[in-house]
Formats: structure tokens, C-alpha cells, sequence
């Protein structure tokens, strides 16, 4: 086998399972009716997995006037919902193993409703709880999808997960470009168009439901996983998923209060910020791809990285007139920053048990101190009274993730192993 096809299939048998703890035998591969219900069921989860957190930006200057909120506590706001992603995200091959993933993912559907009409609905308390339950769900959905794509489309695995990633990338992209119309065919509701989105959320939990409802089959071997955090390729692995998700949850929770800041409207700027997230489709599918041609991943991540930067400091500083181009740009890298980091975690594990311990570590850790960004940039804006400064913040970050995803795109592989206990 060539080297090429050798990477191609080293990705898909290695593709991050939540499960992969155990070897577990549930249900045969689903086939006709049921496999197009199961892949409509995992395109309408995927979507309802952004728009909690994309939707909300294009109206922070709004929801905060509205609520007399400081720019620190709108950081908060921004940052509560990521640092979920992290703090939550190890609950899940646990609630996974104790109920069927199946059944967990309906549950947390469910979770996520509330969460959103939790914070449409109860004032500020409302919108903090509300955004907590919501990072919450997002988190403990977001690890077991891609392990009942890796089940259940074996043979389509790299294929699915392009699906997949297309379906976030779109749900976010929607609910960035339309938060502020919706809120004008509402009567300038903030409350409205954020409740919105409890729909789109409903109708994917009706839609998962058959899923939830097939048989759970029995657990046989138990694989252990030990000496991960002591292990340096690790924790480049897990910085550099953390730093560039900074930047990406920076862009979801300020960029469009940025723009607005610039002299745009509050429509022109979440459809900035919904263009810049549709062009990461391309780049999110292609970057991976071309990236394992290579002996290793290191320039490839040099290169993200770069036109991520060049991206966000031409929204921040440019003239408006190109705009555009620059939200093109952060796109392109942003969607290549987020798959080589997925990407990172399955080519640096020897197998699919190491792969989801990394996995679990990169992104219960990462997207702890990716939540870090947000509260940064809203903190500096309180202290200067601009946006000219967060330039540093950008910086320091993009530096960060270059030093340590040149070490994480190293040809090596983590030096632990499974075990059978």
C-alpha cells in the first residue's frame, strides 16, 4: 500500500470514538430506510451544535444595553458557554457507557432546548444559566457523534465526518447571518430570535428519536490508557487544539461587536461573520487532506495559523472596503485550524483507544483554556474602552499555537499504549 492510501485509512479506522474504552457490540450497521434516518438524524444534531453559541453575537451590543452589562460581563457571557465544552466534555463516554450513546444524545437534545429557552426567557439570570446548560450539552454532544459515525459508517467514515463538519459549519454560519433579521421580524426582540432556536433543536431531538429507541448490546473488554498527562506530545496536541479554539470562540463571541465598533451595522457584521464561517467549509475539508501528503503537519499548521492572523488583524485594523477579502481569509484558516487539530488527535495515537483518551484530554482540557479568549478580549475592552488593543490578544495566541502546533505536527507518536484490563 502506498503512503498516501495508508494515511487515508489510518484516519478513518482511527476516527475518534467516545466508546473506545471497550469494544463494544451493539447493533448491525444500519441499511436502507434506517441508514438515511440515522444520517438525517446526525446532519440535524450537527447542526443545533453552533447555533447556541454564533447566535448570540451579532446581538451582544444589544442584549448588553439592554441588560446594563459591562463588557467583562459580556466576556463572560461569550466565555461561560466554551469553557463548558471543556469542563463537560469527559462526562460523555461515561454517560455513553452507563445509557447508550443514542439515548444521551436525545437526552442532552433535550438539555439544549432548555438551555436556550432558559436564556430567551428569565432575564439575565436566565441568559447566564441558560448559556451554561447549553455549552454544557454542546459539549457532551459534540465527543459522541463522531463515534457513532465511526460505528455506524465504518466504510464512509472520512466521508461522514466531512458531512458532519459541513453541517456545524452551517449551523453556525445560519444563526450568525440571521440573528439580527430575526430580531427585526420580531419587533427588535433579542429575546425572540435567541428563542429561536429552541425549534431547529426540537425538531432534531423528534427526528434522533428512533435512534434513541434500538437495543444497547453488552460490553466485553475494557482497554486502559495510562501515562498520558505525563507524555509532551500530548500536551502540544492538547495546547494547540486549546489555543486555536481561543481564537475560533474569540470570532464566534466578539467579532461582529468588533465590526459594529468599526462603524457597521449589527446585520452587516453577523453576516460577516456568517460568510467567514461558510468559507471554512472548503478549507476545513481540504486542509487534513493535503496536510497528510506531507512527512508531517508542521508547515501545514504554520500556514492556518498565519491566514487566521492575517484574517483577524485585517477586521480589526484594515479598511472596511476589503473586508470581505479579510473575513475570506480568517475563514480559510480557521476552518483549516480546527480540522488539522481533530486531525493531530488521530495521527498521533497508535490506536483508537489512544485516540480517545487524547481525545477526551485535547478537548476537556483545550477548550477549558480556549474559554480563556473571550473573557481576555471583553477584560481589555472594560480596561482601554476599544478594540484597537485585542490585537495582542490575537497575537499572543496565534504565536502560541504556531510553538505548539509545530511540536504537535511532528511525524511521532504519543508515547503510551492500550492495555486490556
Amino acid at each position: 500500500m502506498s503512503l498516501e492510501p495508508r494515511r487515508t485509512a489510518e484516519l478513518d479506522e482511527l476516527l475518534i470514538d467516545a466508546e473506545a474504552d471497550e469494544e463494544v457490540v451493539q447493533h448491525a450497521a444500519p441499511a436502507g430506510k434506517r441508514a438515511w434516518l440515522l444520517l438525517l438524524g446526525l446532519v440535524l444534531v450537527a447542526l443545533n451544535l453552533r447555533p447556541a453559541l454564533s447566535s448570540l453575537s451579532p446581538l451582544l451590543s444589544e442584549v448588553s444595553a439592554s441588560l446594563g452589562l459591562s463588557a467583562a460581563r459580556a466576556g463572560l457571557l461569550t466565555t461561560l458557554p466554551v469553557l463548558c465544552l471543556g469542563l463537560f466534555a469527559p462526562l460523555a463516554p461515561i454517560l455513553a457507557r452507563r445509557f447508550g450513546a443514542e439515548r444521551v444524545v436525545l437526552g442532552i437534545l433535550l438539555m439544549l432546548a432548555g438551555g436556550i429557552l432558559l436564556r430567551s426567557s428569565f432575564g439575565e439570570v436566565g441568559l447566564f444559566a441558560g448559556s451554561l446548560l447549553a455549552g454544557a450539552s454542546i459539549g457532551i454532544i459534540g465527543v459522541l457523534l463522531p463515534g457513532i459515525v465511526k460505528r455506524d459508517f465504518a466504510r464512509q467514515a472520512g466521508v461522514m465526518m466531512g458531512v458532519y463538519t459541513m453541517a456545524l459549519c452551517l449551523g453556525a454560519a445560519l444563526a450568525a447571518g440571521s440573528s439580527v433579521p430575526l430580531s427585526d421580524y420580531f419587533g427588535d426582540s433579542w429575546t425572540l430570535s435567541l428563542g429561536f432556536w429552541l425549534v431547529p433543536a426540537l425538531l432534531a431531538a423528534l427526528f434522533w428519536l428512533p435512534q434513541a429507541r434500538q437495543k444497547q448490546g453488552a460490553r466485553t473488554v475494557t482497554y486502559r490508557v495510562k501515562g498520558l498527562f505525563r507524555d509532551p506530545l500530548a500536551w502540544q496536541v492538547t495546547l494547540y487544539m486549546g489555543l486555536q479554539s481561543s481564537l475560533s470562540y474569540i470570532v464566534f463571541g466578539w467579532l461582529p461587536s468588533m465590526l459594529i465598533g468599526r462603524g457597521l451595522s449589527a446585520t452587516e457584521a453577523g453576516l460577516a461573520l456568517s460568510g467567514s464561517i461558510i468559507v471554512q467549509l472548503l478549507s476545513a475539508l481540504t486542509a487534513p487532506w493535503l496536510a497528510t501528503r506531507g512527512k508531517d503537519q508542521r508547515v501545514a499548521i504554520v500556514v492556518v495559523m498565519l491566514l487566521t492572523l492575517g484574517g483577524l488583524f485585517g477586521c480589526l485594523y484594515a479598511p472596511l472596503d476589503g473586508l470581505w477579502g479579510w473575513a475570506i481569509l480568517l475563514g480559510l484558516g480557521q476552518g483549516g485550524t480546527f480540522s488539522l487539530a481533530l486531525t493531530l488527535i488521530v495521527l498521533r495515537s497508535r490506536d483508537s483507544h489512544v485516540a480517545a483518551n487524547l481525545s477526551g484530554m485535547a478537548q476537556g482540557i483545550g477548550y477549558t483554556l480556549a474559554s480563556m479568549g473571550p473573557l481576555a478580549v471583553g477584560v481589555l475592552h472594560d480596561w482601554t474602552g476599544g478594540w484597537d488593543a485585542t490585537g495582542w490578544v490575537f497575537g499572543v495566541i496565534g504565536v502560541g499555537a504556531i510553538i505548539t502546533g509545530w511540536g504537535a505536527g511532528r511525524a511521532l507518536y504519543v508515547g503510551v499504549s492500550s492495555e486490556k484490563t
